[in-house]
């Protein structure tokens, strides 16, 4: 058997936590002076700790979990952008990467010069750059404004550049973050069925990181899943997401809730969240911009009194995009509906949670925290540039007419 492509061993990566320093009046210092040499202790936590798996040559590898489990500090370590504080991490090959949103990219240079840059760092010769260079322009559609600098670039053109680059300059290992969300559905299913090529076509390793476990499933035959920082599990992908999927629906169902505090103090608990109206594969999908009805399920065990009901939808850097609050007087035990029948939802193509927090005379109830994910599959409304775009997506017709002078 071959050696594994990538091989990490108790790999680990820690930060130092940024405190404020405390304010010291004057009268503070006169009291106690020797406060003034008092350092304190540096607060440290792990983004990783002891990961360790292997990947064999051609195999395509999801990595999954939640925000702040540690899977974008995973794939820097391997794109050699930071080093880990313990264990090792052995690549055997050429890696190319798209990580954050202009990562490996000079804003002041051209499309055209970038594409060599980025070639450069990859150590290709610039012959070879040359011949995959119309493919790239191609793939990534920004052919007319490879001569702008990338500063006047929109996110989603960066991405498109970025991405194209990475899958094109001959990578053995092609390790691809969440930024592909950024791009529009389109580009989106461009660049999974260029994954697949590469890895089952050309034979290259693919590390993939992504919320949508469709895309997942669909890319993927192994998957590693991290939560705080450690492997919670690692193996076939259906094994792996299926056991990912089992303990997000517990967590949405406020068992973890019922483990911590007790079944006599879980008073309710939030089941799903769903669009009403549509099928079980569209039931977290938009499609159309409206009328639509977002329902939150809620399991209550005990009367509730003073009930007061807060959702709202986040983007996937966590911004609230729209958020409302309503009061009910009473509820009672059973299971409830919450729903809010919108006649627009204007969201650009994406990936998006809802969340809702329940609360009543006696405080928190419970939290549902946005999964399953919403996908929205709209058409783009919006302007290129990302300093005009807004976060809105808005329908509209554009008419142009002149009236005659005098």
């Amino acid at each position: 058997m071959s050696k594994p492509i990538i091989e990490l061993h108790k790999l680990g990566k820690r930060y130092r936590k940024r405190t404020r320093e405390s304010y010291l009046a004057l009268r503070d210092i006169l009291a106690q002076p020797w406060r003034l040499w008092q350092k304190k202790r540096p607060v440290y936590f792990w983004a990783l700790k002891e990961v360790t798996f292997a990947v064999q040559p051609g195999e395509v590898w999801g990595v999954i979990g939640r925000n702040g489990a540690g899977k974008s500090t995973l794939l820097k370590i391997l794109s050699r952008i930071t080093e880990p504080t313990e264990g090792y991490a052995i690549l055997r090959g050429r890696v190319g990467s798209l990580l954050e949103i202009g990562t490996g990219f000079h804003y002041e240079l051209t499309g055209r010069e970038n594409i060599y840059f980025n070639g450069a760092l990859l150590g290709m010769k610039r012959a070879e750059i040359r011949r995959k260079f119309d493919e790239i322009v191609e793939f990534s559609g920004v052919g007319e404004f490879l001569d702008m600098p990338l500063k006047h670039y929109s996110s989603g053109m960066v991405v498109r550049l970025g991405f194209a680059i990475a899958a094109h300059l001959e990578p053995e290992i092609l390790i691809v973050d969440e930024v592909l969300a950024v791009g529009d559905i389109e580009f989106q299913k461009k660049c999974l069925g260029k994954m697949e090529e590469v890895s089952s076509r050309e034979g290259r390793t693919v590390l993939f990181v992504s919320h949508q476990m469709n895309q997942i499933r669909r890319l993927c035959q192994k998957a590693v899943w991290l939560e705080e920082g450690q492997v919670r599990q690692v193996g076939p992908v259906e094994e792996v997401l299926s056991a990912y999927e089992v303990e997000f629906s517990r967590r949405s169902k406020g068992e973890e809730f019922l483990l911590q505090n007790g079944s006599s103090h879980v008073r309710a608990r939030f089941l799903r969240w769903e669009l009403r109206g549509s099928s079980e594969e569209e039931a977290y999908s938009l499609s159309h911009f409206g009328p639509l009805t977002v329902a939150f399920l809620l399991h209550v065990f005990r009367p509730l009194r003073y009930v007061y009901i807060m959702v709202a939808i986040r983007d996937m850097e966590g911004r609230v995009l729209w958020g409302i609050d309503r009061r009910v007087p009473a509820l009672s035990p059973g299971i409830v509906t919450f729903e809010y029948e919108l006649e627009y939802l204007p969201l650009a193509p994406g990936t998006y949670e809802w969340t809702a927090h329940l609360h009543d005379e006696e405080g928190l109830v419970d939290i549902l925290e946005g999964y399953p994910l919403l996908r929205v599959d709209l058409p783009m409304y919006r302007c290129s540039l990302d300093q005009w775009a807004g976060i809105l997506n808005i329908p509209y017709t554009f008419r142009v007419s002149t009236v005659e002078a005098g």
